[in-house]
């Protein structure tokens, strides 16, 4: 039992130390209870982790080309490839997992017809173990199919599905569509037993694989790039990822056999016209040398020659540049040339119009593809087709920019052979002519050498084109698997349950509207609690007496010493005990409370002023005599109906009387105060029993004679709203003194010697017992029963 001498402030350390206590042991006492669902837990558990299908995790890395990371290097391969291009790690990684690669990936190992084998009563993926696998003719046109079964004979020569054989390697009509039974290179061994397909739309099978794929930077100063995926089948995700590399390395090479296919055409096509020019200029000179006899030049001819020479093959270089102007112009312009050849940039400087020309027309293909599978107005589509908008006139411009500067320097050129040629009019004219002839050839030979340079140049990159990034890691599988982690699942059931049985265990106490804690009660009201009653049932009310050494005997002894600290100016003490309703034990703690007081030899009066449902009688086998109802109608003296009581001979029972209807009017006439201050004279102490608060208002006509009033609560019998109107009511009609005893603790859950709920927390004791004896526990005392309530 706590008991509350006086309120105080409790360190903040020791709040601390009793809340772990109050959750501790709130909840040990239904250890059976937690006990059963950890053992529940753990098979769950144990079987959760016997019926998951494991996942292994596969893991592969690559080095990208990025312009930013690891510029040294990608210079020194730009000298062997000249049709590298600029890469940057954030947007190869959104590549590496794009669908399109994802589909080629699902499409080349046929995962839109996995396999299956029934295994601890459910499917489990049979990617190495069937002996067969299954390709459609038209993937895009599969319906979703539940499992098939399916069989094989001894050779894997036949395939034998819903009773139809169908012969392996070649298409096959089946319900199902269009199929070829293709042999499992990966199985080993014979074919026994039934196995099982299902048919999934690739569609779904890429968002799976893509949902299971991690793509992500080793680190922000690298340029590896690191790939994960889960699944159940460790080859299968190897697979997975590998294909996915290989996809990724057949794309970049696809896109530079393109850019060198279109260089080459470009570099051919100024071949030819070139050759034809020089040609031309080859029979013109050798026609003018023929008919003209002119054999040499003369010095000043010779400089003028160089000079002009120079100039000439800018201008050349210039009109080239010009020309390839012209045909980037009319590729930006036209609105018709999705998936054309870009025209090439040979011979310009300019970087930044080849990189434009090579985002252009990655946009304008990767446009194209997505139209073939989505609508026009797919987000995706929209978006390409915005970028190709803002593209071309970022070209246009570029292009208008060059060509003005182009454009000037030509000018000049011209210029300066203008100034040349008016040198020339001194030179005689066959000469000159002459001289014009073998510029004009000059300059033709010139273009010509650097076309075929350029020409070997790309014909060099496209025969050694190899993808600029670099295999790192092959995928490779954990050696265990990743899930499902069995410590992981065990702890995680174990919590589980024993949140279930604190959360089963706090709704329980927590809904329910009866008083279950002493920390209810200092919450619901400012009164003071000076005792705490454990629950005992015995036919025998008297619980407190002489050589007694019960817990609950104690318990009363406490309560004695608890009173002597109320009203410590009285000698004589009148303590009223009262409750909210009938049932809540006050005969009882009145009876042993003044049994206890009387062990003491002090001089004790009980009176039995429960005058609507009196019981201390019958528990003292009281023979029917005149009691307070009769002094109260002046039937009685006061002598006349103070018993002496053959359980102690310091206690007196004042016993309730003749019954009477009107039991309030016949306190109220005065003669009441007049019995008490009689007792008081002759006792040391006076303990009133009188009815319950709620129902009659005896006790609070009682309670003015009275210096301590004893208000009863029974544990998880005394509703909380009753507890809750004591200060308030207390305002209105008042009780002197008011000391709250709480009554009736029982066992918690499924102990037998935990009581008390003081702050939440149970008593642990040991009553001294006879061996072959046993004190029985006192029943609750409900009014008119001849059982008295402990608890």
């Amino acid at each position: 039992m706590h008991v509350t001498h006086k309120t105080g402030t409790m360190p903040e350390s020791s709040k601390n130390i009793l809340t772990f206590n109050q959750l501790w042991l709130r909840y040990v006492a239904y250890w059976p209870l937690f006990v059963l669902l950890i053992v529940l837990a753990v098979a769950a558990a144990k079987f959760y982790t016997w019926y998951a299908i494991p996942q292994y995790e596969s893991n592969a890395k690559i080095l990208i080309n990025d312009e930013k990371k690891g510029a040294e290097d990608s210079k020194e391969r730009e000298v062997f490839n000249t049709l590298n291009t600029k890469k940057i790690i954030e947007n190869e990684m959104e590549v590496v997992q794009s669908r399109t690669l994802v589909e080629g990936v699902s499409k080349n190992l046929y995962l839109y017809a996995p396999m299956f084998e029934k295994a601890r009563l459910r499917y489990v993926p049979a990617y190495n173990n069937s002996p067969i696998k299954i390709e459609s003719k038209d993937p895009s046109s599969i319906v979703d199919t539940k499992e098939i079964a399916f069989t094989t004979d001894v050779n894997r020569q036949n395939v034998i599905v819903a009773g139809k054989q169908y012969a392996v390697n070649e298409w096959v009509n089946t319900n199902y569509g269009q199929l070829k039974f293709i042999p499992n290179e990966k199985f080993h061994g014979a074919a026994t037993g039934t196995y099982f397909f299902k048919l999934v739309n690739p569609k779904k099978v890429t968002a799976d694989i893509q949902s299971r794929l991690k793509v992500a930077s080793s680190s922000k100063l690298s340029s590896i790039i690191t790939l994960s995926f889960k699944d159940a089948v460790p080859e299968r995700g190897e697979d997975i990822l590998n294909g996915l590399i290989n996809e990724y390395n057949r794309a970049i090479l696809t896109d530079r056999n393109i850019i060198a296919k279109n260089t080459l055409a470009f570099v051919q096509e100024r071949l030819n016209n070139v050759t034809g020019d020089l040609n031309a200029i080859e029979q013109k000179s050798q026609q003018y040398k023929a008919g003209n006899r002119a054999i040499d030049i003369g010095t000043q001819g010779r400089l003028y020659l160089e000079n002009v020479s120079s100039n000439d093959q800018k201008l050349s270089e210039i009109n080239m540049q010009l020309a390839v102007l012209d045909q980037v112009q009319n590729y930006a312009f036209s609105n018709s040339n999705k998936g054309a050849i870009v025209p090439s940039t040979l011979g310009m400087n300019d970087g930044i119009l080849t990189g434009l020309l090579n985002k252009l027309y990655e946009s304008e293909m990767e446009a194209e593809k997505l139209k073939s599978t989505e609508a026009a107005n797919y987000p995706s589509v929209v978006a390409l087709n915005d970028q190709i908008a803002k593209l071309k006139p970022a070209i246009i411009q570029n292009i208008q920019s060059q060509r003005k500067s182009l454009e000037a320097s030509r000018s000049n050129l011209v210029s300066t052979n203008n100034n040349y040629a008016q040198g020339l009019q001194t030179i005689p004219e066959k000469e000159r002519e002459l001289i014009e002839i073998n510029r004009e050839k000059g300059i033709k030979y010139n273009t010509y050498a650097f076309l075929l340079q350029k020409r070997e140049e790309t014909a060099l990159a496209h025969s050694s084109a190899v993808p600029d990034n670099r295999l790192v890691d092959k995928a490779e599988s954990s050696v265990l698997p990743i899930s499902p982690n069995n410590k992981v699942v065990y702890a995680g059931c174990i919590v589980f349950a024993l949140l279930i049985g604190i959360s089963v265990i706090t709704a329980k106490e927590t809904f329910n509207n009866k008083v279950l804690y002493r920390q209810e009660i200092e919450s619901l009201t400012r009164r003071p609690i000076v005792g705490e009653v454990i629950y005992e049932k015995s036919n025998n009310p008297f619980v407190a007496g002489d050589g007694k050494e019960t817990f609950i005997a104690e318990q009363f002894r406490q309560l004695r010493i608890a009173l002597a600290f109320l009203k410590k100016e009285v000698k004589k003490k009148k303590i009223l005990v009262t409750s909210s309703i009938a049932g809540e034990g006050k005969s009882f703690i009145s009876l042993n409370l003044a049994l206890t007081i009387a062990l003491t030899n002090k001089r004790v009066a009980l009176l039995e002023l429960d005058l609507i449902n009196p019981s201390i009688s019958d528990k003292f086998e009281a023979p029917n005599s005149k009691g307070i109802t009769d002094y109260l109608m002046g039937d009685a003296s006061a002598e006349e109906i103070i018993t002496p009581t053959e359980v102690n001979p310091n206690l007196f029972l004042v016993s309730a009387g003749t019954r009477v209807k009107n039991s309030s009017e016949l306190l109220t006439n005065g003669k009441i105060e007049d019995l008490i201050m009689k007792l008081e004279e002759e006792f040391d102490y006076v303990i009133i029993d009188t009815a319950p608060v709620s129902l009659v208002t005896d006790a609070y006509i009682l309670s003015a004679c009275c210096d301590i009033t004893l208000y009863v609560v029974r544990h998880n019998y005394t509703a909380k709203v009753f507890v809750q109107r004591i200060d308030g009511n207390n305002k209105i009609s008042r009780l002197n003194n008011i000391a709250i005893v709480f009554n009736g603790i029982k066992a918690r859950g499924f102990g037998k010697k935990s009581y008390g709920f003081g702050y939440g927390y149970g008593y642990a004791y040991n009553e001294k017992r006879p061996k072959k004896s046993k004190v029985r526990l006192v029943k609750s005392t409900i009014e008119g029963s001849t059982k008295s309530v402990t608890g």
